[in-house]
């Protein structure tokens, strides 16, 4: 095999996956919201850490998607449905620990106020049970991925690097901002336990429309 052949037929379709990626990762979300949250909690090693799992989050989401588990939940609704719920209830559940939580933001303190492995696992989680990455893993990634294009497994890997990227170019900068707030906020004990349960909140009332909105689904 000739490595320096790229083994894809077609390539222009990156570019327009590459904009509708950008484009969802950059609009406001609950990953979005958990890496900020992390930076202006534990600095710089917090964000980093929870940016990791949302990363890594978007990796399985990308396997998933090429395995056909996305089409599969599509044919089966109330199977999905329950992962909706599930993941809305557990990031409702990272928001109001984040709420109860806000009043340690008053003291700055050198240490981190939770292990970087535990931020880890929960931006893992947070971007595992996100609903926006199945609507995503079912309506979006599916469009992209055709056996005209090359090799299928060369195709995951591409958009999958591209989901990772963009990952860490948007939500990086959200760390950096984050940890530049924490700095600014640092004189102020009320305001930085006022960021944390704005984006506390934020998280709660995600979840809480994600459920609502997934009720309505399974109503109808």
């Amino acid at each position: 095999m000739d490595w320096l052949s790229f083994p894809l037929t077609h390539t222009a379709h990156l570019w327009l996956f590459f904009l509708l990626v950008f484009g969802i990762i950059a609009l406001p979300g609950l990953d979005m919201a958990f890496v900020l949250g992390s930076s202006l909690v534990d600095g710089l090693k917090g964000g980093v850490a929870a940016l990791s799992g949302v990363v890594v989050g978007g990796v399985v989401h990308t396997a998933m998607a090429s395995l056909g588990v996305g089409l599969a939940l599509q044919t089966m609704p109330q199977l999905f449905n329950a992962m909706l719920f599930a993941g809305a209830l557990y990031i409702a559940w990272i928001g109001w620990q984040l709420v109860r939580g806000a009043a340690a933001l008053g003291e700055v303190s050198a240490q981190a106020s939770r292990p970087l492995a535990a931020t880890f696992r929960r931006g893992l989680f947070t971007c595992l049970l996100n609903p926006k990455a199945y609507l995503f893993m079912i309506a979006v990634f599916p469009q992209f991925v055709r056996t005209d294009h090359g090799s299928l497994a060369v195709q995951a890997v591409a958009l999958g690097a591209i989901i990772a990227v963009t990952q860490i170019g948007v939500y990086g900068a959200v760390a950096l901002g984050g940890v530049r707030v924490k700095a600014w906020l640092r004189g102020s004990g009320r305001a930085q336990v006022l960021a944390g349960q704005s984006l506390g909140w934020l998280l709660v009332m995600g979840g809480g429309w994600t459920l609502w909105q997934g009720w309505q689904t399974a109503g109808g």
